[in-house]
């Protein structure tokens, strides 16, 4: 009896320490609202009640249940503070992390504030000399208009410019921030109510933009931010949009939200590299909304942190939508990443293919939880799901859990999970030609993870993440 009250008070004290801290994080999250200058009062008094709702995540949490943040719990963190200017070693650390992307189109964050000093210095870009309408720029420039510059332009476009912005703003906001399914999750409802600026990108119809566009998320100190960006293609509009994460060594809490609307025929390829501070906590949220005819394609690298988890989530809303989406995680030491996604096929047509491959070292641990829901409407739809896994330590883990839930009754689909680790004969073959033990390790680990950097479509990041997996222990 006394064992059972010891067990009874001892998940109460926790279940207490839990609902402090998020009304903790919270509470900061609203102050950072208030600082940040944006207005946006409904929406974050809608996220804060979703927050007051939820109840932080833990074990018997289904989807929590492989992912314990109780070490999340022994950081008190304050909300981080805008910097009063960018040192030249903070420029030089962030600034050039991903310098291999030669891109004029960046928009560079530290600890979820503007950093203009390493960003690109027009916000509008220009085809043919000629506005386009296209923006790539911070919402609290956009709320400015008249901040913004048509580079290259006479003064009555860029007026004209400023017009648009200024009349298309307010709808954006309403039908698109916040907006896409899935809003209500805990850390997604934290990020609304609490991010400090949204980076906006926003192509108009027929537009294709031939080079990257760049957004790059810089943190130092110990603190939380919530990073936000949105992203909006009108019809036929194509261009390639590269997110990446990146910070100091130092205890942190980063939450991330990334919202895509894709319409009719939209074309968008997504690049993701999250390569965080070893003691970084990085909980993200992509959500994207997919219309009749778009295609999405998304490449996601987990390199860094301590405990990651992305929950990838994709809405068709129209027939012959195509989705792709691959993923690679290398984990060591005691790291942790958790990858999970849902794909929701509800038209006709519509295809979705998934690769999850994760590398596990040491102690580390790999998650993997993919849904793929096929609606009884989504007739002669093509999915495919697999996630392979490669442990290379007795010691670590690997949870996966790919799933399907097909209604449609004439479809084809197919998913599966693989747990191997090196191969004895695959050794044997290359050390017998000459080759070291530790040196065969790093070829056979390199060739199962290429299949995944092959994918991503810039020529010069794909090699510059191929030279530091090939060299990797």
């Amino acid at each position: 009896m006394n064992t059972t009250r010891a067990n009874e008070s001892a998940v109460a004290t926790h279940v207490t320490k839990r609902t402090t801290y998020l009304k903790h994080l919270l509470t900061q999250a609203s102050a950072a609202a208030d600082e940040s200058g944006l207005g946006l009062k409904a929406l974050r008094e809608r996220a804060q009640a979703l927050v007051n709702e939820r109840s932080f995540p833990h074990g018997k949490d289904e989807e929590w249940r492989f992912t314990d943040l109780s070490d999340l719990l022994n950081h008190p963190f304050q909300r981080a503070e805008k910097a009063a200017a960018v040192s030249a070693e903070i420029g030089s650390e962030i600034g050039n992390k991903l310098a291999e992307i030669d891109s004029q189109y960046k928009l560079t964050t530290l600890n979820g504030y503007f950093a203009e000093a390493l960003s690109a210095d027009s916000f509008s870009v220009e085809s043919n000399g000629s506005p386009t309408g296209v923006l790539i720029a911070p919402l609290s420039k956009l709320i400015a208009t008249s901040d913004i510059k048509v580079s290259g332009s006479d003064a009555d476009s860029a007026t004209d410019s400023s017009r648009r912005i200024s009349q298309s703003l307010p709808g954006l906001l309403a039908d698109k921030l916040a907006q896409i399914q899935g809003s209500g999750e805990v850390f997604t409802a934290l990020n609304t109510a609490g991010f400090s600026d949204v980076m906006v990108v926003w192509v108009p119809a027929n537009q294709v933009i031939d080079t990257p566009i760049e957004i790059i998320r810089g943190a130092v100190g110990s603190s939380i931010s919530h990073l936000r960006t949105l992203v909006v293609a009108e019809p036929h509009a194509k261009f390639t949009l590269v997110e990446s994460f990146t910070g100091d060594e130092q205890a942190r809490c980063n939450t991330s939200v990334s919202e895509f609307w894709l319409a009719d025929s939209a074309q968008v390829t997504h690049i993701r590299l999250q390569d965080e501070g070893a003691q970084t906590f990085h909980l993200a949220k992509t959500a994207v909304s997919q219309a009749a005819n778009s295609h999405y394609h998304c490449t996601s690298i987990d390199l860094g942190a301590q405990l990651s988890r992305h929950h990838h989530e994709i809405y068709q809303t129209g027939s012959q939508t195509d989705t792709h989406l691959y993923g690679l995680s290398t984990l060591a030491a005691s790291q942790l990443a958790d990858t999970h996604s849902l794909i929701a096929l509800t038209h006709p047509h519509s295809s979705a293919t998934q690769v999850q491959k994760n590398i596990v070292d040491d102690r580390a641990h790999s998650v993997f939880n993919g849904k793929i829901y096929v609606a009884k409407a989504a007739q002669m739809a093509n999915a495919a799901q697999l996630n392979r896994n490669l442990m290379l330590s007795k010691h670590a883990r690997i949870d996966t859990k790919p799933e399907l839930n097909i209604v449609a009754d004439n479809v084809k689909c197919a998913h599966g999970a693989t747990v191997s680790q090196l191969q004895a004969d695959e050794m044997f073959y290359l050390q017998s030609r000459g080759i070291s033990a530790e040196q065969a390790q790093r070829l056979l680990r390199y060739g199962f993870a290429m299949e995944i950097i092959e994918k991503i479509e810039v020529e010069s990041l794909r090699q510059a993440l191929s030279d530091r997996l090939n060299q990797s222990n």
